[in-house]
């Protein structure tokens, strides 16, 4: 059985590119962007864009890993948990994009090959050290991504006000 498999999936799809009950998406947040701000820090104390995204991909990567090996790889202090605009400027906004979009992809047809009872499954967290759900970590990737899609908000808004958007 798949319900709540197919409901967690439907929140993965709705809050990239669905109309969700806050108002915006990750496809209207970023669609309404132009290329050349993905990688401005409007102000000193906020990431950027290409680093949000990248940042995003990277935890989405982690957890793919972890349901297919029941074990993670990723602290929070990783280096590549938070890379600067430099690096990221040196990969592209395409290539941070489609490998954010790509990311997705995969950890959903990941999802669809399993049953609800995969969720009370265990897996190690190298960041928590110690044992969780597949439930713990589905659900704290949705809440992830809905934290950093206001992080995106603001950093839009401050964009805008500060006329980089120009």
């Amino acid at each position: 059985m798949q319900i709540l498999i197919n409901h967690l999936i439907q929140q993965f799809i709705a809050i990239q590119n669905g109309k969700i009950w806050i108002g915006s998406s990750y496809k209207s947040k970023l669609s309404a962007i132009n290329e050349h701000l993905v990688f401005i820090r409007p102000q000193k104390n906020l990431h950027s864009i290409a680093e949000i995204l990248s940042h995003l991909t990277l935890w989405r990567t982690e957890a793919i890993l972890k349901i297919k090996t029941g074990k993670g790889s990723k602290t929070d202090d990783c280096a590549e948990n938070w890379l600067s605009n430099e690096v990221l400027k040196t990969k592209g906004w395409t290539n941070i994009k489609s490998d954010y979009d790509e990311s997705l992809t995969q950890l959903i047809e990941l999802l669809k090959e399993k049953e609800d009872s995969f969720l009370n499954d265990e897996y190690y967290d190298t960041d928590f050290k110690g044992n969780y759900t597949y439930s713990f970590l589905i659900n704290g990737m949705i809440h992830h991504d809905l934290y950093h899609l206001g992080q995106l908000g603001i950093i839009i808004k401050y964009l805008n006000l500060e006329g980089f958007n120009k």
